[in-house]
């Protein structure tokens, strides 16, 4: 059985298996991928990384279509082996790992571009760490009812779509957010093609300070279960909330989830509005691991 090198990595708790392939050389199951992932029997995580050239790969020919400067492409999969369109932590994670390992360089005021399922991803430097332009966004029609164990009735929720879909659920308290048990799988009826990402948010009070609005989150991943943190989440949550607020909500938020605290920047642009994520990404440690 053959061994692979990865290096395991997050960006505020949401944990990432990264597996270096620049040529498209390894084909991982979605047992392999669920088994690497698996936090009892594996190195555990919420999801792998693939670091692929964007050429070496039949997904990659968008993103050079897109931009020739796109060299990589984060090959992304959830934790059951599924393959997801686009992971906003992940993306950051990916790029951390191509800064340290020298396989991309990232100078001050440059943008580095990475490609993935759901098109090319800018990086830019922040204080946080990273900041990815995540670009376009939009809101799904209907009101989808969310029933979730320790909420006593289905609650509508907001549809977003980031590449990858989201239904956001306002709730009413830190209780009530508190109270949640999402060991158990969230209902959506009507129920999604493909599933989606389900974030149920508290907003602050006050709802604005500084100028930046902020709420507090918990997120049940399609694939994966309730993670620590997700970066597209943040997003769609922090769009849900401002949309619910009316005119005058600002266009700046700071997302607490249970893995730390993401910002999020809405920004107008000539083909619509655009949504960048902002946060850390942080390498933990690297080995090898037989694959079986």
């Amino acid at each position: 059985m053959p061994e692979i090198p990865f290096t395991k990595g997050h960006g505020t708790g949401n944990d990432f298996v990264i597996v270096a392939d620049p040529d498209g050389e390894i084909d991982l199951s979605a047992d392999q991928v669920a088994a690497l992932c698996d936090r009892h029997f594996g190195i555990g995580a919420d999801g792998l990384l693939r670091v692929v050239r964007s050429r070496a790969i039949d997904a990659g020919a968008a993103a050079l279509a897109a931009d020739p400067a796109a060299e990589w492409f984060m090959d992304y999969r959830n934790a059951d082996g599924s393959v997801a369109e686009m992971c906003g932590n992940g993306v950051r994670v990916f790029a951390r790992y191509l800064l340290d390992t020298g396989l991309a360089t990232l100078d001050p005021g440059s943008t580095l571009p990475v490609g993935t399922r759901d098109g090319v991803k800018a990086v830019t430097r922040s204080d946080a760490g990273f900041e990815v332009d995540l670009g376009r966004w939009r809101a799904e029609a209907g009101d989808p009812l969310v029933r979730a164990k320790g909420l006593d009735i289905a609650r509508p929720g907001m549809g977003v779509d980031l590449g990858n879909p989201h239904i956001v659920v306002a709730l009413a308290s830190d209780a009530e957010l508190e109270g949640l048990d999402l060991g158990v799988i969230p209902v959506i009826d009507p129920a999604p093609a493909h599933g989606a990402n389900v974030e149920f948010v508290v907003p602050s009070d006050p709802l604005v300070s500084g100028g930046i609005g902020r709420v507090r989150m918990r997120v049940f991943e399609r694939g994966v279960g309730e993670t620590l943190s997700c970066g597209t989440g943040t997003v769609a949550a922090a769009l849900a909330v401002r949309s619910w607020a009316g005119q005058g909500a600002p266009d700046r938020w700071s997302v607490e989830v249970p893995g730390g605290t993401l910002g999020v920047r809405m920004v107008p642009g000539p083909d619509g509005e655009r949504v960048a994520l902002s946060g850390p990404a942080t390498l933990v440690y690297s080995g090898t691991v037989t694959l079986a």
